[in-house]
C-alpha cells in the first residue's frame, strides 16, 4: 500500500500543529459512527458564549454599580473601557500565532484558564488604573481571543458545509445575549458585582476548562478522520483536486495583507464593531432623544438577537451557494437602512422593525464573511490572519462609543454621530462587490499523482 507507507514516513507526531485537515495524521484511519466535527460544533458555540463576560452586553449590566462604588465619573469610566479595549486588541495576533504553532486545542485550553484569571482580577479592582487593566484583560481574552479561536475552530472540520455550520455556531451569540444579562443581574443582586465576576471565574476554570480538555480536538486527522467526514478515497481525491486546480491556497499573513479582499472585508466587519458598539453603549439616551423609551430599547435588543440568529444561519447556508460578495453588500446596505431609521425616528417608530433590520443585516453579512477567510486564504496560516482581523475589530469597537461621546459633548445630542454612522456602510457596501477571491502566484505546477496500489 504505497499511500499508507508514504503517510507513515511523512507524518510524525510533529512538534508543530498540522493545519492540513484534508489529510489524516493517523497511519490507519479509524472507523467512527459519528463524525467528530458534529461534537466540535457545540463546543465552538460554547466557547463563543463563554466570552460573554467580556462582551459589551455582558459588561454593561455592572457598569453603573462599578462606577458608583469606585466613585468615577461617566467620562472617566468610559475612558477606562476604551483604553482597555484598544490596548487589549494589540496582543490578539499572538494567539493566532500560538494557534498555528501549537494547535487550536492547546490555545483554547490556555485561553480558558487565562480568562478565568481575568474575571478574578475584575472582582479585585480598586481605582481607575486597576479597572483599566481589568478591562484590558477581560476584553482581550473574551471577545478578542476566545471568540477568535471559536471562529477558527470549524474551518478545520468542515469545508462543503462551512457556511451552514458557521451559521449554527452563531447561536452561541444568541444564547449568551439571552442568558448573560439575566444571569449577571441575578448574581449582582445576590452577591454584588465582585461576587458575580468570581462566579464567572469559577465556572470558566471549574466547568469549561475540564470539559474542553476532555472533548476539544485540533482537527479530523487526530482521530483518523477526514474533513467533512468523508472516506479515505474521497479525501485523497479532494486533496489532489484542490492542489491541481488551486482551489485552496495557503496565504501567509503578509501575503494576505497585500490583497484588496482582506482590507475590504475587514473594513466591513470593523464597521459593524464600531457602529454597533457605539449604538448599544448609548442606546437608551439615543432612543430617548427620539421619543422612544427604555422599554423600546429593550424590545429592540430582543428582536435584534432573534433576527441575528435566524439570518446568520440563513446567511451561512446561502454562503455555501451564492457569492459572498453579494451577500456582504446586501448586509451593509440593510445596516445603513436600519441606522437611517433610527436617525430619523420619532415616537411612533417601531422598535421591532429597527431590531429586525439590524439583526438581519449583521446576520447576512457575518454569515457570508465568516467562511470567506478559510476559503480565500487557506488554513495553514489562518490563525495569524484572523488574529490580525480580530485586532482590527476589537480596536474599532472601542472607538465608536468614544466618537459618539465626544460629538455629544460638542453638539449636545447624538444626531451628528448617527448621521455619520448611517453613511459609513455605503461605500464599503459597494467595495465589497470587488472583494473577490485572490489568486496566489504558483511557483511551479502541480505534478504529483497518486500511485496505484499494487495488486
Amino acid at each position: 500500500m504505497p499511500l499508507v507507507q508514504e503517510r507513515a514516513e511523512t507524518t510524525t507526531k510533529s512538534e508543530t500543529f498540522s493545519t492540513r485537515p484534508f489529510e489524516c495524521s493517523a497511519v490507519v484511519p479509524t472507523t467512527r459512527p459519528l463524525y467528530y466535527g458534529w461534537i466540535m460544533l457545540p463546543l465552538a458555540m460554547l466557547a463563543l458564549a463563554a466570552s460573554s463576560p467580556g462582551q459589551t452586553y455582558g459588561v454593561m449590566i455592572f457598569n453603573e454599580m462599578i462606577r458608583s462604588q469606585l466613585q468615577l465619573g461617566h467620562s472617566s469610566f468610559a475612558l477606562a473601557y476604551t483604553i482597555g479595549t484598544i490596548l487589549g486588541a494589540f496582543p490578539i495576533p499572538l494567539f493566532g500565532w500560538g494557534m498555528d504553532r501549537f494547535g487550536n486545542r492547546a490555545t483554547m485550553l490556555a485561553l480558558m484558564g487565562m480568562f478565568s484569571l481575568a474575571c478574578l482580577l475584575m472582582s479585585l479592582v480598586q481605582g481607575w488604573l486597576m479597572l483599566t487593566v481589568g478591562f484590558l484583560f477581560l476584553r482581550m481574552l473574551g471577545p478578542g481571543a476566545l471568540a477568535f479561536v471559536s471562529g477558527n475552530t470549524l474551518a478545520y472540520w468542515f469545508d462543503k458545509r462551512l457556511g451552514m455550520v458557521e451559521g449554527i455556531r452563531s447561536l452561541g451569540t444568541a444564547l449568551s445575549m439571552a442568558c448573560t444579562p439575566v444571569l449577571s443581574l441575578f448574581l449582582m443582586q445576590h452577591y454584588g458585582w465582585r461576587g458575580a465576576y468570581v462566579g464567572f471565574a469559577l465556572f470558566s476554570a471549574g466547568v469549561l476548562l475540564p470539559l474542553f480538555w476532555l472533548l476539544y480536538r485540533n482537527q479530523p486527522g487526530d482521530l483518523g478522520q477526514y474533513i467533512d467526514g468523508v472516506t479515505l478515497q474521497r479525501a485523497e481525491l479532494a486533496r489532489q483536486t484542490r492542489q491541481a486546480t488551486s482551489a485552496e491556497q495557503d496565504f501567509t499573513l503578509s501575503e494576505a495583507l497585500k490583497t484588496a479582499a482582506f482590507w475590504i472585508i475587514s473594513a466591513g466587519t470593523a464597521t459593524y464593531g464600531l457602529v454597533q458598539t457605539a449604538l448599544f453603549f448609548s442606546l437608551v439616551p439615543i432612543f430617548a432623544e427620539r421619543g422612544l423609551t427604555a422599554a423600546d430599547a429593550a424590545t429592540m435588543l430582543s428582536v435584534f438577537g432573534i433576527a441575528l440568529t435566524l439570518m446568520q444561519l440563513l446567511g451561512g447556508i446561502l454562503a455555501d451557494r451564492w457569492a459572498a460578495t453579494q451577500l456582504m453588500c446586501l448586509g451593509l446596505l440593510l445596516f445603513s437602512a436600519g441606522l437611517s431609521l433610527i436617525t430619523f425616528a420619532g415616537s411612533g417608530t417601531s422598535p421591532v422593525l429597527i431590531g429586525a433590520i439590524f439583526g438581519s443585516s449583521q446576520g447576512i453579512f457575518l454569515g457570508a464573511a465568516h467562511p470567506v477567510w478559510a476559503r480565500y486564504y487557506g488554513r495553514q496560516h489562518l490563525g495569524k490572519i484572523r488574529g490580525c482581523l480580530m485586532t482590527i475589530n476589537v480596536a474599532s469597537s472601542s472607538l465608536g462609543p468614544l466618537f459618539a461621546g465626544v460629538t455629544y459633548d460638542l453638539f449636545g445630542n447624538f444626531g451628528f454621530a448617527m448621521a455619520v454612522f448611517m453613511l459609513v456602510p455605503l461605500p464599503i457596501a459597494l467595495l465589497s462587490l470587488a472583494a473577490r477571491k485572490p489568486v496566489k502566484p504558483v511557483s511551479q505546477p502541480f505534478i504529483e499523482h497518486l500511485a496505484p496500489e499494487a495488486a
